[in-house]
């Protein structure tokens, strides 16, 4: 066949299937807008084994709830980022999508978050993620998640939904604007100061020469000096006053600054707590026996703003005072050992408390 032929067959060949293409997909974008939506299915991927936080039929009532028309709707005209958008403000929701299927059928497609702890603390009714992402616990959840319970202050308001980070980092900025605020406060002082600074430099330099021009005598010329020196001896009480004003205001304000930047740092080391305790909690569920032997978690805020935990036991009648959430698996370890060695020989209601917060010994009281 000749070359020529054959390279003109071939253009035309996929000449014929890219009209095809083109007219299959215009038949089927008519098709599909002249359909409606027959059918509302609504899939909850369970990325929690430990019960639902959103429903189907919980979800079917947000959308009615809105407004937003599905059933017997043209397919393009369903608002499907609406509905998204309207699904996505749960917090306890994870991922959305939503999308109509060439038969006519609205999938809604609902992943929701897994949580790890919930916070019953101080007002605080929420559910925590290992990530440290907050949300309100819908109504008539019951999640099978460890409960911290106690006087414990989170590092996040009680309504505040998202991630712990975001917040911390958002307050830190909140700071970090009012220090930067009170740094330019201090410019028109160091301004004051520069200037009272020069102030001071005149006067060591003002000095009193003899007129001889004018025949001044000796007496004249000693009032001017006596005169000269009174003035600066005015001045220089003046300039000083002044100094230890502008120096005092400038320390107020630095102090005000430093009262911020310890703000910041007690900040943090709640946030650095918030994450421990979350990982405390990971490694008593990722332990078998400790999952099953603690029965509540219970927080505190110390005086000096330190998390400190205490654990209820399944055995025994008494409390284990954990204190901090600093060398876990240490502390454990040495809880275990004083389970084995001590309580099945002495007797598990023989105390009261366990206390093991200190090293290399456990305290009891009965």
């Amino acid at each position: 066949m000749n070359k020529y032929l054959r390279y003109t067959l071939l253009t035309l060949l996929w000449v014929a299937v890219a009209a095809y293409i083109v007219f299959a997909a215009s038949a089927a974008r008519r098709v599909r807008s002249a359909g409606t939506v027959g059918r509302l299915e609504i899939e909850v991927v369970d990325s929690s084994s430990q019960g639902h936080l959103v429903s189907a039929a919980m979800v079917r009532q947000w959308i009615s709830q809105a407004g937003i028309k599905t059933l017997g709707t043209a397919v393009d005209a369903v608002d499907l980022t609406g509905i998204e958008q309207l699904i996505a403000r749960n917090g306890f929701v994870d991922k959305t999508v939503a999308y109509v299927s060439y038969g006519g059928t609205l999938h809604i497609e609902i992943s929701q978050r897994k949580p790890l702890v919930r916070l019953l603390t101080d007002g605080m009714n929420a559910y925590v993620t290992a990530e440290g992402y907050v949300f309100a616990a819908p109504r008539a959840s019951s999640l099978y998640v460890p409960v911290v319970t106690g006087r414990y202050r989170p590092p996040f308001p009680a309504s505040y939904v998202g991630s712990v980070r975001e917040h911390i980092d958002l307050r830190l900025g909140e700071i970090d604007g009012r220090i930067a605020e009170l740094e330019r406060e201090k410019y028109p002082l160091y301004r004051r100061e520069m200037e009272n600074d020069r102030n001071i430099s005149a006067l060591r330099r003002m000095r009193i020469k003899r007129q001889w021009w004018r025949l001044e005598g000796s007496q004249e010329f000693d009032a001017r000096v006596d005169a000269l020196r009174e003035k600066k001896a005015g001045l220089r009480r003046t300039y000083r006053y002044r100094a230890g004003v502008i120096r005092g205001e400038i320390e107020r304000i630095a102090g005000l600054q430093e009262a911020e930047r310890r703000k910041q740092k007690k900040l943090e080391k709640s946030y650095e707590d918030f994450m421990k305790l979350l990982t405390f909690v990971e490694t008593v569920e990722d332990d078998d026996f400790w999952r099953s032997e603690v029965v509540q978690i219970t927080a505190k805020t110390t005086p000096s703003g330190a998390l400190e935990v205490e654990l209820t036991p399944r055995s025994g009648r008494f409390t284990v005072l954990f204190g901090r959430l600093d060398d876990v698996e240490r502390k454990f370890d040495k809880l275990l050992r004083f389970y084995r060695s001590g309580l099945s020989s002495i007797g598990w209601s023989e105390y009261r408390t366990i206390d093991i917060r200190y090293n290399d010994q456990v305290v009891c009281k009965k």
